[in-house]
């Protein structure tokens, strides 16, 4: 949704039905999550993506369809165990995409959905997607109450309880119900779409490597915020491309955001100046973060340990340390460094070895 989100916000602004295919299950290969989206225009526009490139010429055929008509879709593309290729997903993988007409009558609520990913406050969209009389028919679960209806009070119950599980931990998947939202049915299926804010990148150090590394992270869809107590370096002429950025000692603005750093945190650490390194990661290896990478070479590295020992840091949160940050590429500018630090980011996220894929075996785009 958020690739697409700037073109479908004035499509809908300017009163024009458009279609939004979105992946709502994936198998093996598939080059794209369930949640990625391509959206078509009633002038034919198209934007965003659903796969590699495979298969949007056949997506957009059905989309102008789904256009026409008012009335949703679901297409599987693919092959699987015994059957040869139906359109051209040349991975060996299955991509299963709903499409729907979106306008003011269809969809009320749409504008609610997009002002709220646009601010970063969770919502999540509960979607049929069986075949059938309910299929399109959706819900729209925010904190502030429920929209919409599925069909029946029963399976409503059932998928807001589930909507609201899976806002909190970021989760987007097909789940399945009775008709009246028993848990053991399977006669609906339920695309719950959980559009969480963005995770968060907190650059530490206002030097040439971390604009670099803000670039990047925002290229990737963290919300970015750089902190130095160096006034003077940190400024919005530095470093345009962040959300965020602060003045203030790196530990206390840490201790300020605790609540704001979960599993999909990025803790970037590129001080490397012992008055600011040790205090900070003496706190953030304390965090839920799952990435804490701190810049320096291999003494400075060794430095850091002794100081952090000192300071009561234990092994087994030493061990949640990435020191020297980055993979081994080679890097030696700004931009290259960034990349290794992003490549390492990426690799400690999905569990990946991080080796070259020529020298793996497998599937390449591992279950999420």
């Amino acid at each position: 949704m958020r690739d697409v989100l700037p073109h479908v916000r004035r499509w809908y602004a300017e009163g024009e039905r458009f279609a939004i295919a979105t992946v709502i299950d994936t198998f093996r290969s598939a080059p794209r999550q369930p949640g990625a989206a391509m959206a078509v225009s009633g002038a034919g526009v198209a934007v965003g993506s659903v796969s590699g490139g495979c298969v949007e010429s056949d997506v957009y055929a059905v989309a102008q369809e789904v256009i026409r008509t008012g009335r949703p879709a679901v297409r599987r593309y693919g092959v699987s165990d015994d059957d040869v290729f139906t359109i051209g997903l040349t991975c060996g993988g299955v991509v299963e995409v709903l499409l729907e007409p979106i306008d003011a009558v269809s969809f009320a609520e749409f504008e609610a959905v997009t002002d709220a990913v646009d601010s970063g406050r969770p919502v999540a969209v509960a979607t049929v997607v069986t075949e059938g009389d309910r299929l399109g028919r959706r819900l729209v679960v925010r904190p502030e109450g429920v929209t919409g209806s599925l069909g029946d009070p029963g399976l409503d119950a059932a998928v807001v309880e589930d909507a609201v599980a899976m806002l909190d931990n970021g989760s987007t998947a097909i789940r399945e119900y009775g008709a009246q939202g028993e848990c053991r049915g399977t006669d609906v299926a339920v695309f719950v779409q959980a559009l969480t804010p963005p995770p968060r990148m907190f650059v530490f150090g206002a030097i040439d490597f971390a604009a670099a590394v803000a670039r990047v992270g925002k290229f990737l869809g963290y919300h970015v915020t750089v902190c130095d107590a160096r006034g003077v370096f940190a400024t919005r002429l530095r470093f345009p491309e962040a959300d965020e950025i602060v003045v203030d000692w790196p530990h206390r603005f840490l201790a300020g955001v605790l609540g704001s750093i979960d599993s999909r945190t990025a803790l970037c650490v590129l001080t490397h100046d012992p008055k600011f390194d040790v205090p900070l990661l003496e706190l953030a290896l304390r965090t839920d973060a799952g990435y804490i990478g701190a810049m320096g070479s291999r003494r400075t590295h060794e430095d850091r340990l002794a100081r952090l020992r000192a300071a009561g840091v234990t092994e087994e949160e030493l061990a949640r340390l990435t020191s020297p940050t980055g993979l081994d590429l080679g890097a030696r500018t700004p931009e290259e460094t960034a990349i290794s630090i992003a490549a390492e980011i990426i690799a400690t996220r999905s569990a990946a070895s991080a080796r070259p894929l020529s020298t793996t075996t497998g599937r390449i785009h591992a279950p999420v």
